[in-house]
Order: structure tokens, then sequence, then C-alpha cells
């Protein structure tokens, strides 16, 4: 069986040169309004992959 890279990953995260892996932050959808500003900006940036997860991030994105 051929391994494959797992297709939900491949469109949410991205390997950097680093080594890292760079995600989108979540809760910036929808129902903001009762958000203050400071969280909306600080939710808007993008984020990195945590250490404790890394391994899982790995496996699903094998290529």
């Amino acid at each position: 069986m051929k391994m494959r890279t797992h297709s939900g990953a491949k469109k949410r995260l991205k390997v950097l040169s680093s080594g890292k892996v760079k995600k989108k932050s979540t809760r910036m959808r929808h129902l903001n309004s009762h958000m203050s500003s400071k969280t909306k900006r600080q939710l808007g940036k993008t984020s990195y992959v945590e250490d404790a997860n890394m391994l899982q991030v790995r496996r699903c994105l094998v290529f």
C-alpha cells in the first residue's frame, strides 16, 4: 500500500524551510461580534504547530 499525504493536512498546513509547520488560527469564521478587537487581531495571525503535536503532523505530511 502506498503512503499518501493526508489531503486535509496538505490544505491546512505548510512546512517551512526551518522545519516549523505553519497553520491558520481557528475561531475566526463567524460569531466574532462578541470578541474584543485585541482577540480578533491575535487570532488573525498565523501560528505554528506545537512540539507536542509535531509527530502526528509529520505522519500526515509524509511528502
